[in-house]
């Protein structure tokens, strides 16, 4: 009987540990992500980036926007695959993304978190992928998937689709 009380702290740590051995290489990934946005290195931040799945949830979005304006949900609907690949080459960049890292407070003077910070801003979701979240218990921002290559790429925008702009 004694031994049931250790057992449970002891797979309750193992289970800890598997979220965390889960996040860690994400984390590196996000890491490299983070440089390629501060540094606009485009090479890097598109080998990170699943444009495809990215184009395809920014699309639904779109179109979920619109619908809510009757007067342009039929309209939405017909251009949203055009406007997804629209988004998909000019705002799927860098540049972009570094005016939302700067909304977050990350500016070009903040330093970037190393990988332990990183893996303790992520969140393991129940399908697989895992999310950046801005602070303890706050909404996901950003969600990653694991690519076939084993890298985790960014593959969702959760915050507001009108912080997807350049700045000027």
């Amino acid at each position: 009987m004694r031994r049931l009380p250790l057992l449970a702290a002891v797979l309750a740590l193992s289970l800890s540990a598997c979220a965390t051995v889960q996040k860690l290489p994400a984390a590196g990934d996000v890491h490299a992500l983070l440089i390629s946005i501060r540094d606009e290195d485009r090479a890097t931040f598109d080998s990170l980036v699943d444009r495809k799945a990215l184009k395809h949830e920014i699309q639904g979005r779109l179109v979920e926007r619109a619908s809510k304006d009757k007067r342009l949900s039929g309209v939405a609907a017909l251009l949203a695959p055009s406007l997804a690949d629209l988004v998909g080459e000019s705002v799927v960049q860098p540049k972009v993304f570094k005016a939302v890292a700067e909304h977050y407070g990350y500016t070009p003077a903040t330093k970037i978190p190393n990988i332990l910070a990183i893996s303790q801003a992520l969140r393991q979701l129940p399908d697989g992928r895992i999310c950046a979240i801005s602070k303890k218990d706050g909404p996901c921002l950003l969600d990653f998937t694991k690519a076939p290559d084993g890298h985790w790429k960014l593959s969702g925008f959760e915050g507001d689709v009108s912080m997807l702009r350049l700045k000027g």
